[in-house]
C-alpha cells in the first residue's frame, strides 16, 4: 500500500464525544437485548429465544427430551450469537423449581440444587418443554406476534411472544442493566388471575383491592412473608420497595422436656450449605450461645435441626436471634423496571404492569382474530369453487380432459378465481363422491357460521374482553391454587414485633478485664486482674484505661468530639497480643481522642463538661448508641472539645470543677441542667485557659484527688463553695501537679 492510496474518511472527533457515543450504543444494547424484561411476556432476549428454539425442535412437554448441547446448540447458532455458558445456565435456572415459580423447562438429570452445586455439564444433561412455557408460546404460528430478522439474517425470530399467562409477575425477573436494574419477585398465578379479571372490569381498581387479591410475593421456596400490609401497598402502587422473607420452622418436642427446632423452609434465593457454614461460624465465634448444635438432615425434603443449649431457651428468642445474624430472614427488592410495549425502560407500578399484560392479551386476540379470518376467508374461496365443480361437474370433467388450457377455460366458464381453479385442477378423483360434496357443503356453512362470529368479535370490544377474561378463567383453572404447581407456597405471616433479646440469655457471661492504651488499642483479658503493673504494651504506649467488667456489659466511651460511643465487651479482642486499633471498631477519626471509658450501669447520671467550661447532666441510658458512628450528646463551638465524663454517684450534691489556671470552684449540683443533648451552661468562668478536670461530690466528704500513688483529701472545702460560673479560688496545697482530680 502506498502513502497516495486512500484510507477512507477521517473526522476529527473529541474524545469524550467518540467514548460517549459508543457507550450509549453499548447502554442500549445492554438495557433493550439483555438485562430488561419485556413486561407482556417477561422474558429476556435469552429466554425468549431459548423457547422459541424448543419449539422449533418440537420438545413438547407429550414428546422425549432431547440433550441439552443440542438445544444451546441451536440457539447458539441461529438466534443468539453469545457464549454457550451463558444459554445453558439460563436453560438451567428454567428448569429449577427452586429458581423459578412456573418452570419454563423440564429437565432429566443433575440440573443442580438448593445448596448451590451446580448443574451437569450440557451433553449429560436433556430437556424439553413445560405445561407454562407451551402457554407462552400459544398461537406463536397465527400472526399472534412480529417477527425480525435473526443477527445472521438466514431466519426470523418473535420480537415478543403471545404470553396466555402472566409471566413477569408469576416467575419474576431480576437484572442489571447500565445506570438502571430490575428486581421482581415471583407471583402466584391464581391471585394473579383474580387480580387480571377484577381489572377488565374496574380498571381504576385501587391498590388496596389489588392487595386483598394479590397479598404478596409467592416465592418457589416458600417461607414467610413478614412484611407489613402498608409496606406492600406502597410497594406496589410505586413499583419499588422490598418485601422481608423468612424461614419456616416448628418446634418438635422430644423425651424429658427437650425440644428441639426443624426449618422447613428457607428464603428464596438463599443456598442450604452456605446458610448452615455461616450459622457454624457464628457458633464457633460464641455470638450464638443459645445454640449447641446445628444439623443438616435434609434428603429431597429440606430438614434443617437446631437444638437449643438447654430447654429454659425460648424457641422463639431461639429464632429471633438467628433472623437478626444469619440469612434465615432475608430482603428481596422490588424495582418493577422494565420495557413497556413500545420498547422504552420505565418502572412500572403493578397495576400497570397486569393492564400492560391485558392490553397485549388484547392485540394477541385481535391478531389472532383476523389470522383466522383470513384462512376462514381463503377456504370459503376453496369450497366455493368446489361447490361450484359438483354443480357442473360433467362440463368440468369435459373442459379438463378436451381444453388445452383448462385453467383458464374454466375461470372464464364459471367465473372463478386462480385459486379456485387450481383447488378444482388439484381435487382427486375419489373427492367427486356424494357424500364428499355434502361434507363440502357442512364445512363451508360452518365457516360461514364461524367467520360471522370473529367479524362480530372484532366490532365489539366487549365481547373481546369477555373472550379473554374466559381465558384467564382457564388459566386459573390450569395454574391456579387447586393444582399442586399452584398452591400458594409463602405463607403471609404478621410484621415481627420488637422482641427484645436479653444479653444475658445470648452471652455467656463471664468475667472480663477490659485494657486499652494511650494510643487506643483495646483487648479483654480473661478474669478479673488483680494487678496489671506487669501488662505489656506495643513500643512507646502506655496504659490508660483498665476497668473490670463482664462479658454481657456494654462498655461506653466518650470522646473529645462530644459524642459517645458503644461497645458489646463480648466483641472487644482477646487478651492475647496488643489487641486491636478502638478506632476501627467505632467511627473516631484520627484528629479526635478519647476522653473517658466506663462500664454502662442503667439508670446512673454522667456529668458532661467541655474544655470550654460548659456542661450539663445526662443519663447513661441517654448516651447509648446503637450504630458505630456513636451519638452525638455534647455540641461543642469551633475549638472546642469534649473534656470530662464523671459518673455521678447516688448522694452526691456539689460539683467540683478546676481550671488550667489552677483555681478551684465547687457549687451546688443543682445549678446544672439535666439534658440529653446540647451545650449546657458554664461551670466555672476562666480569663485564660479553660477546664481541666470536673467531677461531682459529697460536701460533706470533702474533696480527693489522685497525687501520684497516693489519694489525698481536702475535708473543709467550704472557701471553695460559691455559685456556677464563677471564677473560684487556687487549689488547696498539694493538688495534683497535673491539675485533674483522677
Amino acid at each position: 500500500m502506498s502513502k497516495n492510496d486512500p484510507i477512507g474518511e477521517i473526522r476529527d472527533t473529541r474524545l469524550a464525544d467518540a467514548l460517549g457515543e459508543r457507550y450509549l450504543s453499548y447502554a442500549l444494547s445492554t438495557i433493550m437485548a439483555r438485562s430488561l424484561p419485556d413486561v407482556r411476556d417477561g422474558l429476556k432476549p435469552v429466554h425468549r429465544r431459548l423457547l422459541y428454539a424448543m419449539r422449533q425442535l418440537k420438545l413438547d412437554p407429550t414428546t422425549g427430551f432431547k440433550k441439552c448441547a443440542r438445544v444451546v446448540g441451536d440457539v447458539m447458532g441461529k438466534y443468539h450469537p453469545h457464549g454457550d455458558l451463558a444459554i445453558y445456565d439460563t436453560l438451567v435456572r428454567l428448569a429449577q423449581d427452586f429458581s423459578v415459580r412456573y418452570p419454563l423447562v423440564d429437565g432429566q438429570g443433575n440440573f443442580g440444587n438448593i445448596d448451590g452445586d451446580n448443574a451437569a455439564a450440557m451433553r449429560y444433561t436433556e430437556s424439553r418443554m413445560t405445561t407454562a412455557s407451551i402457554a407462552l408460546l400459544e398461537g406463536i404460528d397465527e400472526d399472534a406476534v412480529d417477527f425480525r430478522e435473526t443477527y445472521d439474517g438466514e431466519d426470523s425470530e418473535p420480537i415478543v411472544l403471545p404470553a396466555r399467562i402472566p409471566n413477569l409477575l408469576a416467575n419474576g425477573s431480576a437484572g442489571i442493566a447500565v445506570g438502571m436494574a430490575t428486581s421482581i419477585p415471583p407471583h402466584n398465578i391464581g391471585e394473579l388471575a383474580n387480580a387480571l379479571t377484577h381489572l377488565i372490569k374496574f380498571p381504576n381498581v385501587t391498590f388496596d383491592k389489588l392487595v386483598d387479591m394479590v397479598p404478596g410475593p409467592d416465592f418457589p421456596t416458600g417461607g414467610e412473608l413478614v412484611e407489613s400490609r402498608q409496606s406492600i401497598v406502597e410497594a406496589y402502587r410505586t413499583g419499588r420497595g422490598g418485601f422481608r422473607l423468612r424461614a419456616r420452622w416448628e418446634k418438635e418436642s422430644l423425651s424429658h422436656g427437650q425440644y428441639q427446632i426443624v426449618v422447613t423452609q428457607i428464603p428464596y434465593q438463599v443456598q442450604k450449605s452456605r446458610l448452615i457454614e455461616k450459622i457454624a461460624e457464628l457458633m464457633n465465634l460464641r455470638k450464638l450461645p443459645m445454640l449447641a448444635d446445628i444439623r443438616d438432615e435434609s434428603t429431597d425434603i429440606l430438614r434443617i435441626v437446631l437444638e437449643p443449649k438447654n430447654r429454659t431457651v425460648e424457641p422463639e428468642m431461639l429464632m429471633e436471634h438467628l433472623f437478626r445474624q444469619t440469612d434465615m430472614e432475608t430482603r428481596f427488592g422490588l424495582n418493577m423496571n422494565v420495557l413497556d410495549a413500545a420498547g422504552v425502560p420505565r418502572v412500572m407500578n403493578l397495576r400497570e404492569v397486569l393492564q400492560a399484560f391485558l392490553d397485549h392479551r388484547h392485540e394477541v386476540l385481535v391478531r389472532r382474530t383476523n389470522f383466522r379470518l383470513g384462512k376462514i376467508e381463503h377456504r370459503l374461496e376453496i369450497l366455493g369453487g368446489f361447490l361450484i365443480a359438483f354443480l357442473n361437474l360433467d362440463e368440468v370433467i369435459r373442459i379438463i380432459r378436451e381444453e388445452d388450457e383448462p385453467k383458464a377455460v374454466m375461470i372464464r366458464t364459471f367465473n372463478l378465481s386462480e385459486a379456485q381453479a387450481e383447488a378444482i385442477l388439484n381435487m382427486r378423483l375419489r373427492q367427486l363422491r356424494k357424500l364428499e360434496e355434502m361434507e363440502i357443503q357442512k364445512e363451508n356453512e360452518r365457516l360461514t357460521a364461524e367467520r360471522k362470529e370473529l367479524e362480530t368479535l372484532l366490532k365489539d370490544e366487549k365481547q373481546r374482553w369477555q373472550v379473554i377474561a374466559g381465558e384467564i378463567a382457564d388459566i386459573k383453572k390450569e395454574f391456579g391454587e387447586k393444582t399442586e404447581l399452584g398452591k400458594r407456597r409463602t405463607v403471609i405471616g404478621l410484621p415481627p414485633t420488637a422482641v427484645v433479646v436479653p444479653l444475658e440469655a445470648m452471652i455467656d457471661r463471664e468475667p472480663i478485664t477490659v485494657v486499652c492504651s494511650v494510643k487506643g488499642w483495646i483487648r479483654a483479658m480473661k478474669g478479673h486482674a488483680e494487678d496489671t503493673s506487669d501488662l505489656k504494651y506495643k513500643e512507646g504506649d502506655l496504659e490508660k484505661f483498665v476497668l473490670n467488667a463482664q462479658t454481657t456489659d456494654k462498655l461506653v466511651i466518650f470522646a473529645t468530639n462530644g459524642r459517645f460511643y458503644t461497645i458489646g465487651c463480648d466483641k472487644l479482642p482477646g487478651g492475647r497480643g496488643h489487641g486491636e486499633p478502638l478506632r476501627l471498631m467505632i467511627d473516631l477519626g484520627n484528629e479526635h481522642d478519647l476522653v473517658d471509658m466506663f462500664v454502662y450501669t442503667p439508670d446512673k447520671k454522667l456529668l458532661v463538661v467541655s474544655d470550654a467550661g460548659r456542661g450539663f447532666i445526662v443519663g447513661e441510658n441517654d448516651v447509648i448508641a446503637q450504630t458505630k458512628n456513636g451519638k452525638q450528646i455534647l455540641n461543642l463551638s469551633p475549638g472546642e472539645e469534649g473534656a470530662v465524663a464523671a459518673i455521678i454517684e447516688e448522694g452526691t450534691d456539689h460539683v467540683a470543677a478546676v481550671g488550667q489556671n489552677r483555681k478551684l470552684l465547687i457549687f451546688p449540683i443543682s445549678e446544672l441542667p439535666e439534658m440529653t443533648r446540647g451545650r449546657g451552661n458554664i461551670l466555672q468562668r476562666y480569663s485564660k485557659g479553660g477546664l481541666a478536670d470536673a467531677k461531682a461530690i459529697k460536701l460533706e466528704e470533702g474533696l480527693s484527688w489522685k497525687a501520684g500513688d497516693r489519694t489525698r483529701t481536702e475535708p473543709d472545702v467550704r472557701e471553695w463553695v460559691g455559685k456556677r460560673a464563677q471564677a473560684g479560688l487556687k487549689v488547696p496545697r498539694g493538688f495534683s501537679t497535673t491539675g485533674k482530680f483522677r
